[in-house]
């Protein structure tokens, strides 16, 4: 997992620990509450402010956002 969780980060360090793993496949284990658990085999695309976007290596034509506030909260976790 990526070390981002242990520490307090602002949007802007979490962006730059991003850009070390930009084009580069990772893990997104999602978590939909109550137990239940999405995983994703990705490769980060783009970083923007707020969000950043990711391609699925299965399907490339399917593209999802996730904000890094949902790094923040745990809602995802970000594995290499």
């Amino acid at each position: 997992m990526l070390d981002i969780l242990g520490k307090e980060c602002t949007n802007k360090e979490i962006k730059k620990i991003l850009s070390h793993y930009l084009n580069k496949p990772v893990k997104i284990k999602y978590n939909l509450g109550r137990n239940k658990y999405e995983i994703y085999e990705v490769i980060i695309k783009n970083l923007y402010n707020s969000i950043f976007i990711v391609e699925e290596i299965d399907n490339k034509n399917i593209k999802k956002s996730f904000s890094y506030a949902d790094i923040i909260t745990k809602t995802i976790k970000i594995y290499e």
